[in-house]
């Protein structure tokens, strides 16, 4: 007979109990397993979601999401492993330029990436919009990129806290994604299975973000970095702003093409600032302070690293991207400051087929949006704002209905946040 039940379980968490190592334990292998039945995880789900956690359960339940799997045995690549993850944005295409500048800079990048939901795209089907491309590798696959490239950025494999995946398709459609406790030991179980030597978390904040709030935002950072700590991972959080897009590109394609630019030494100043400030923390975790991550991206000199990136995983980095058979422009209705939301920018992009409503859902790798203003700038009557791209034209008129009111001409917009609003350590 079962030590514990799942009902005794959700019961304690219900009313309020703290849950013993012994019931998180037992509950995420029974489920892993299928002994516990999705309603009761939801119901579970739910119940931490309304009560919370302590930092003991919650470092406790990574743990057993850790379990579920295996951890990624990489061997020694002949550099130091550094990680990166970003909880998701308008625009955050800052793992395109981020991992190739960190590899030129001497550390070895094992990124192991997801697919967007909703208005938050995903990195892999960034790069799936290069020809050629793809995206799932073998280990040893990846250890072979790690040491000639050192860098890598691929789908997660099977095998890493299979928990999680489970557990994460659940409370898409339970109403408990918001949840600290799980949403910190879902990125971490999977962060800390990958066994990489120091990790960087980017936690976006504002309306384009999955935090709004900054306390919410730094609750969740102090959460992830204390969970790296209890499980021997180097771990440090940036809270950085997403109330406007990062860049001028929110789409597949079209953000892999803004990466490029920023690689060769250009691009738009906020997705610079924050791929250095990223760089100089993973290459501080990785004993690497004495090179200059600014200096090695205007120079150009990641851009042959990104080339090798791309090609190892079979795409070809100098073939056209695909383009949108459908462009519609917006322009000024009168003169005065562009005010830019992310959210309704990422929505926009979302309906013209640049994400996704469900996991199945395909995506298209032209469609998005191209800002041709920054939020700020003082702008004429008549002037372009914003380009539409998307092969299914019959969007483009649900595409507008989100940006109403999101992007607009007006007298004087709220100042705009600084990019980087907080490191916890």
């Amino acid at each position: 007979m079962a030590e514990h039940s799942a009902v005794e379980i959700i019961v304690a968490k219900r009313d309020g109990s703290r849950l013993s190592d012994a019931q998180i334990d037992w509950v995420v292998d029974a489920y892993t397993r299928g002994d516990v039945a999705d309603e009761q995880m939801a119901a579970l789900a739910m119940a931490i979601l309304l009560n919370g956690m302590d930092p003991d359960e919650i470092s406790r339940w990574t743990a057993a999401m850790i379990a579920s799997g295996e951890v990624l045995a990489l061997p020694d690549v002949g550099r130091p492993l550094v990680d990166k993850h970003s909880t998701g944005g308008v625009g955050d295409k800052i793992t395109l330029p981020l991992a190739p500048l960190v590899a030129a800079c001497g550390a070895a990048v094992p990124q192991l990436s997801g697919r967007g939901l909703g208005h938050t795209g995903g990195t892999l089907d960034k790069l799936e919009s290069i020809p050629g491309w793809r995206a799932s590798l073998s280990l040893e696959e990846i250890s072979a990129q790690l040491a000639d490239v050192g860098a890598v950025v691929c789908a997660t494999t099977p095998t890493l806290a299979p928990a999680d995946r489970k557990l994460y398709a659940l409370r898409d459609v339970t109403g408990t994604v918001e949840s600290i406790p799980l949403i910190a030991s879902s990125i971490m179980s999977k962060k800390i299975a990958e066994a990489t030597g120091g990790l960087v978390l980017d936690v976006k904040v504002g309306s384009g973000a999955f935090m709004r709030t900054l306390e919410r935002a730094s609750e969740l950072a102090e959460t992830m970095v204390r969970i790296g700590g209890d499980h021997g991972l180097p771990t440090v959080a940036l809270l950085t702003d997403m109330s406007v897009p990062l860049g001028r590109a929110a789409g597949n394609a079209l953000e892999v093409a803004e990466s490029v630019e920023v690689l060769r030494g250009g691009g738009p100043a906020d997705v610079v600032e924050l791929t250095v400030a990223l760089a100089r923390e993973m290459l501080a975790l990785a004993g690497l302070t004495d090179v200059d991550p600014a200096a090695v991206l205007a120079s150009g000199e990641a851009y042959p690293v990104w080339e090798r990136m791309i090609a190892a995983q079979g795409g070809d980095p100098s073939a056209p991207l695909p383009r949108a058979t459908h462009v519609e422009t917006l322009t000024a209705d009168r003169a005065g400051v562009f005010a830019c939301d992310a959210l309704a920018v990422g929505t926009a992009a979302w309906r013209l087929g640049a994400g996704r409503a469900r996991k199945e859902d395909p995506v298209q790798a032209a469609a998005g949006i191209l800002l041709l203003a920054d939020a700020g700038d003082e702008v004429e009557a008549g002037q372009p704002l914003l380009e539409l791209h998307t092969d299914t034209p019959d969007a483009v008129a649900w595409a507008r209905a989100a940006l109403a009111g999101g992007v607009a001409v007006v007298d004087a917009p709220p100042p705009r946040p600084d990019l980087l609003l907080a490191t916890v350590r």
